[in-house]
């Protein structure tokens, strides 16, 4: 399916979901742009705004096409801007007031305020080494950017507190999902009980091949779950070693473990269904383009 920015449909029958997944990627298509939303957000679509990017809608070209969203990846600065105010039509927001994260593979956060507005857009930012934003001012858009990596969005509606998380494997072992709960709660008094969240498009276990090193500290961080499992499967669900001396990881469910421990109950959590490197034509993926991409973007904002 060629990517050109003037895609006017896309044939739902060629994503490939996760098998055994509930479906909980919506997509949506609004002014010639595809992107996809969340059930356990959208309930609150009256109090946020949410969505996440696919690679239709834009004007970016070749590798890039078409809907990229960062200005770190080479593209022309006016098509990167062009594909923000498109997508910002599309959700209803305003471009110029984004918050850029500065995601460096660690889990420090920003408080973002009004101050923030337009940073990494329309001037420069100051907002160095961050993979988390929250916030609970409104009218305040938030990005973060991904291309493989696992997307956490929250939302607490008793506390009006949006948040998202950068949650590669780095952050994953290191539980930035918990780490973010606990900052909402010690920044804005939110319970985890209260707060919904989403893990949304990012690789897939079977995608995702580690080294033994990256393993290990999966297998010595998640050590108490391991030990709780009651088969095999059960742990293969997890991660599980190949005969090539490699590992599957699955990210997902680890993100899963990670904000279930924090207090976050089950029912509160959408899983994604759809994977990036399976669908690399829908969604920009790294491993499956070796590197040659552009980025895909998660956006939150309160309304007033």
């Amino acid at each position: 399916m060629p990517l050109c920015g003037r895609c006017e449909v896309i044939n739902i029958k060629r994503i490939k979901y996760i098998p055994g997944r509930d479906k909980c990627c919506k997509i949506n298509k609004k002014n010639e742009v595809t992107y996809i939303t969340f059930p356990k957000l959208e309930k609150y679509k009256k109090e946020i705004v949410h969505g996440f990017s696919t690679r239709l809608g834009g004007v970016s070209n070749d590798h890039l096409s078409a809907m990229n969203l960062s200005f770190t990846r080479g593209d022309e600065p006016e098509n990167v801007m062009e594909n923000h105010r498109r997508f910002a039509l599309a959700l209803g927001y305003d471009e110029k007031r984004l918050v850029f994260s500065d995601q460096v593979h660690d889990v420090r956060f920003h408080k973002v305020t009004e101050e923030d507005c337009g940073k990494g857009i329309v001037r420069e930012s100051d907002i160095k080494g961050i993979d988390g934003l929250v916030t609970d001012k409104p009218s305040i858009p938030m990005i973060t950017f991904y291309a493989d990596c696992v997307p956490l969005m929250f939302y607490d509606p008793k506390n009006h507190v949006i948040a998202m998380a950068h949650s590669g494997w780095k952050g994953t072992v290191e539980r930035i999902g918990a780490k973010m709960v606990a900052y909402m709660g010690s920044e804005y008094g939110s319970k985890p009980s209260d707060i919904m969240c989403v893990i949304a498009p990012s690789i897939c276990q079977e995608c995702y091949e580690v080294s033994e090193d990256v393993a290990v500290r999966f297998v010595e961080e998640f050590a108490d779950y391991i030990n709780n499992c009651k088969s095999y499967e059960e742990v293969n669900a997890l991660i599980y070693k190949k005969d090539n001396g490699k590992y599957q990881l699955n990210l997902h469910k680890a993100c899963e473990i990670v904000l279930t421990e924090a207090g976050v109950p089950r029912d509160n959590i959408d899983i994604t269904d759809i994977c990036t490197c399976c669908n690399h034509e829908f969604l920009f993926s790294h491993r499956a383009s070796h590197g040659m991409r552009g980025n895909n973007a998660a956006v939150m904002m309160l309304k007033k």
